[in-house]
Parts: structure tokens; sequence; C-alpha cells
């Protein structure tokens, strides 16, 4: 069955790329309705639906676009939340242009939707089944959805910093997995990318807690790295948050080789664009339980690892 929020829950600090203060309310949807986000700061305000179609270009973080010239950025982490705690419905009130990047990771947005709780709704779920492999490639890197019964990630990331290197990492969504292994891994840069960034007017609302900052083979940001792996889970928590603007849960593996949020958008609108790569599939309950969200409303009455690693 599709889910939203029992009531609203609020969440406010900075755009990593503006430093402005930043604020966002996620509201209680009805059924079918989808993930929407609206510019509240915008008279009249403006919905944008958190969809594949309505990405546009950039290199830095997901940017939705309505067509008209009002954007939203930054939107990855908190749609991981949403897919990764099986929410389906949402009205996402922004008051500016950019998400609030919190500490860099999903984990903050996890907290707030468990502590308000999850409400289940009549309607029946609907799913995207992947009926055949599409892939898109540039240079060394690619992405790719092949067939599975239940979401799948993979990913690799290979870079020279020795506090980063080679990782390779892949999980099974269902079943609460992405509270439990990504959804409190932050996002990470080089500090030479960041004195580049900071020059063009870019990452100023970056600090050494809201992401990993490496240095070689240093790590900077003070209590370093959550996990040994940290980069790779963040990879992953961040494709996660690109598939969830599928529209619906996919049944699916992801395959991302040094693939980022553009390779992910443009491998969706290669599945899209070929009606017979995939299909509508209503979700049974045994089919429901293998979804990232089964089960996960639990968590918020866990008094253990799970919440504390949230």
């Amino acid at each position: 069955m599709q889910a939203t929020l029992k009531k609203m829950v609020t969440f406010a600090g900075v755009g990593l790329h503006s430093g402005a203060p930043a604020r966002l309310d996620i509201h209680p949807a009805p059924a079918d309705h989808g993930i929407v986000f609206r510019r509240a700061d915008l008279d009249p305000a403006v919905d944008i639906v958190a969809r594949w179609d309505n990405v546009t270009p950039s290199k830095l973080c997901t940017l939705l676009d309505n067509g008209a010239g009002v954007t939203l950025s930054t939107v990855e982490h908190v749609m991981a939340a949403l897919a990764g705690t099986g929410i389906h419905n949402a009205l996402i009130v922004v008051d500016g242009p950019e998400i609030p990047i919190l500490d860099g990771s999903a984990a903050p947005f996890v907290r707030g939707i468990l502590r308000v709780g999850i409400a289940m709704q009549s309607a029946k779920l609907r799913a995207i089944r992947v009926l055949r492999p599409v892939e898109v490639r540039e240079g060394a890197a690619f992405a790719r959805l092949s067939p599975a019964d239940h979401l799948e990630i993979e990913f690799h990331i290979d870079f020279v910093d020795a506090a980063i290197g080679r990782q390779q990492k892949t999980l099974d969504m269902a079943n609460g997995a992405f509270l439990r292994e990504l959804a409190d891994s932050r996002t990470f840069c080089r500090q030479a990318d960041v004195d580049a960034m900071r020059k063009n007017g870019l990452a100023l609302g970056g600090t050494y807690t809201n992401a990993v900052v490496v240095d070689g083979a240093q790590v900077l940001s003070p209590g370093g790295l959550r996990h040994t792996d940290e980069a790779v889970r963040h990879k992953m928590l961040d494709a996660m948050g690109d598939l969830a603007l599928a529209g619906a849960p996919l049944l699916a593996r992801y395959t991302g080789h040094r693939a980022g949020h553009a390779m992910t958008n443009r491998l969706l609108r290669a599945l899209f664009a070929d009606p017979t790569a995939w299909t509508w599939e209503t979700c049974s309950p045994a089919l429901e339980d293998r979804l990232p969200g089964a089960g996960v409303a639990a968590y918020k009455e866990l008094a253990g690892i799970e919440m504390a690693a949230l």
C-alpha cells in the first residue's frame, strides 16, 4: 500500500552552495499525490514534481526545474530519505532555491520522518519493473539498470586520494538496509575542490562537519569517517535519491561505476524512452515486503544500534 507521513516535520539549516538559511516542511499528502516540492518563497508559490523529466543537468547536485525558470537544488538526500522510509506521497514546502544540507547525509531527514511516524494509505502501490538491461556510458564511467525482483545497488568509485581510493559495495535495499547501511554517510570532496568551488562562489555553506573533506591520505573533517567506506556508501545514497525520481519504487539492479547525478538521470531517461524496457506492476503484499521502506516504522521503537547510527 502507499504511505505518507502522519504529520508535518520541519528541517532548517543552510544551503550547501549558497550558504543562505534554508528551511523545508514535509507535509502529508493524499494517495497518488507523489512527491511534490513547493517553492513557497515565490509569489505565487510554484510546485515542481519530483520526477526524472524535471531534472536539469548539474555537476554538483540534483537540480529540479519546472521548465519556466524556477529551480530547486540538492534534492537528492531528502529524496533518498523518503524512498528509504517508504514514503510515496508528500508535499515538501521550501523557503528558497536550495534544500538545507544539514549534516551532509540523509540521516536527519530519516530521523524526522520516523519521529512523526508513517501513515499507511488504502491505495495500492505500483512499482516500475525493469524488463531488460539499459545502460549509459561516458568515457570510463557507466550506469546500468538490469532486471531484479527488488532494488539492488552496486557502486564502484576510484579516487587518487588515498583517503578514498578504490571502493566497491553492493546492497540489497530491502527491509531497512538504507537506514542501517547508507543513511548516515555524508557527502565528500577534496580540499582542492573546495578551494576551487569557493573561488567560483559555490560551497559557501559547506563545512568540515557537513561534508567529509579529504586531502591526499588525510581526512580533515573532525572525528574522521563514520564508515571506512563512507565515500562509496554516500554515492549509493545519492543513487537512491536520484532513482527515486523515477516516480515509483524500482524493481531493478542499479550498477554505477564512477557515475554521478547527471549520469543516473540520463539512465532514467534512457529507460523511459524505451517502452519495451519496463512495465508497471501492482505490488502484492509479498512484493511490498521486499521494498526499501518495508518495516522501517518499527525503527522508531528500537533503542539499539540502528537508531544510534541515525
